[in-house]
């Protein structure tokens, strides 16, 4: 690349950042940092009816987590801001009216009762939508059906009023996308968008060129579900700053529903059991609470991974990928055209991968954060990075950790005494009883030491280890699981490890 490489994301803070928009986010990223670029969080809040409160926070948040910094935002500010468009109002009027002088857009004075009666008026079998186009516009009440002389009186009188794009009629618009090659429009097929909305608003079509040049963006990656879109604002660049200062458009296929029929939704992941959002979000509207992926206990590591694979690789048979690997490796050639379906197995495949991955130091604060919330006291630091080391192997999420560990730092209140009963015996509890005593006396409470002594005083009793082991571990654990069982009982300690076979030697009642 020859050019000081620039690119945004800028989403409306209207809710939840669905897993879609953060992969938006991350393909962004990995362009620009490989090409020592600079990425910009641009905040397009232009629709002031659809603002939510807190939303703007939730994406720089979500941005923080995945370890997707912007160079320049809101927050941290940068020489081309301001960077949220409801700062930026001033700038969009000037160029819409400029557009007017140009011949290239008009003022609509339309109702929406009158609207609503051109929708009725002109639906027919084969046009049951009509829009607001060449077709219709020279019915409508705008500058372009009326004289110079009504439509100054109209402005002069502050009349509510819009600003549109004038569409060319039966013209071929195109482009060249980044991603998926020549893409070619009939003008035909695309209604006269609203450019300024009459609060003084613009809307996205207007904005996004707008602060795209003002900013000096070059690339500009984006969901497929704006290429409908693309015809309007490649004319709207014609006609302001030139096709040759036109970012690069990259339309990035959408993440499809299990299924692959259609474009994954927050209800899909409410319908199916999985999170589609990055974290936990509760609409201030309706108080509805979604779960996000953090919240369920995705790292943040495997989180970006599994999203970077979901339409691209490398060419490679490599599924796990760092940032600083996804940075080197991306290439826009091999994103995929086709959309990729979602899956949530495979979601939880890449975080058992980065939890067996990432060293015991690197979890220590997310493992304490999820016994604090289950109001476990996990002792001394070092005691918990010997436990992580033990168990994390057997852990998918987060909170498995506690469900895995929990008898480390506190005595299990059941155990499952029924899996023992069965084949329980006089000669099992009495190994059991002359093992604690053999414990009591035990100078070294080491693993391997307390596996030699178990074993050959399974031995002398002539009883198979593999008969006793179960036993104790239930006895130690609760249930059926957990590392080796005597590593468990170097980790607990003599005085626990006794305490917890007299207790369940009590539950067995023989």
């Amino acid at each position: 690349m020859d050019k000081n490489i620039r690119t945004r994301f800028a989403p409306s803070p209207t809710g939840g950042l669905h897993l879609g928009g953060v992969r938006t986010v991350l393909f962004n990223y990995l362009f620009t940092k490989q090409n020592k670029g600079k990425f910009v969080l641009r905040i397009e809040d232009t629709d002031q009816t659809r603002f939510v409160e807190g939303a703007e926070e939730y994406i720089s948040e979500t941005l923080d987590w995945c370890g997707l910094e912007p160079d320049e935002s809101p927050i941290k500010g940068g020489e081309y801001g301001p960077y949220r468009q409801s700062e930026r109002k001033a700038d969009y009027r000037q160029y819409a009216e400029k557009l007017i002088e140009k011949g290239f857009a008009y003022y609509a004075f339309d109702t929406p009762e009158e609207l609503e009666q051109m929708r009725i008026k002109f639906k027919t079998e084969t046009n049951p939508s009509p829009r607001y186009d060449a077709t219709l516009r020279a019915q409508m009440r705008n500058s372009l059906s009326l004289t110079e002389a009504e439509t100054a009186e109209l402005l002069a009188q502050n009349t509510p009023h819009v600003i549109r794009v004038k569409m060319p009629f039966n013209e071929v618009i195109q482009f060249e996308d980044m991603i998926r090659g020549v893409v070619h429009f009939n003008s035909s097929e695309v209604d006269d968008k609203v450019l300024l909305k009459a609060d003084g608003m613009p809307t996205y079509h207007l904005a996004v060129v707008v602060d795209d040049y003002l900013m000096k963006i070059t690339q500009a990656f984006r969901g497929e579900e704006w290429l409908p879109s693309a015809p309007v604002h490649i004319l709207i660049w014609k006609h302001l700053f030139g096709l040759e200062n036109m970012p690069q458009w990259a339309h990035l296929p959408l993440i499809l529903k299990p299924d692959g029929k259609g474009k994954l939704s927050k209800r899909d992941g409410e319908r199916l059991g999985f999170p589609v959002f990055s974290m936990n979000w509760t609409d201030p509207r309706t108080n509805e609470a979604t779960q996000g992926f953090r919240e369920r206990g995705f790292l943040p590591e495997a989180f970006v991974n599994m999203l970077a694979m979901l339409g691209w690789n490398d060419g490679t048979e490599q599924e796990i990928f760092s940032m600083e690997e996804l940075i080197e490796k991306f290439s826009i050639e091999r994103i995929h055209k086709a959309g990729a379906k979602f899956n949530y197995e495979k979601a939880l495949w890449f975080n058992h991968e980065w939890i067996k991955k990432l060293p015991a130091e690197k979890l220590l604060p997310q493992v304490k954060k999820v016994f604090a919330d289950k109001k476990i006291d996990t002792k001394d630091d070092k005691f918990l990075l010997k436990v992580i080391d033990l168990i994390k192997e057997r852990c998918t999420l987060l909170p498995d950790f506690v469900e895995q560990a929990s008898f480390f730092f506190q005595t299990p209140e059941i155990i499952d005494t029924e899996a023992i009963q069965p084949k329980w015996d006089e000669h099992k509890n009495t190994f059991f009883i002359e093992l604690i005593r053999s414990y009591e006396l035990a100078t070294s409470f080491d693993a391997e030491t307390l596996e030699h002594s178990f074993k050959e005083m399974a031995a002398a009793s002539q009883l198979k280890p593999g008969a006793l082991m179960l036993p104790f571990r239930i006895m130690l654990v609760g249930g059926k699981f957990g590392p080796h069982v005597f590593d468990i009982a170097e980790n607990i300690g003599k005085e626990e490890t006794i305490k917890r076979i007299k207790q369940g030697l009590q539950s067995l009642h023989i």
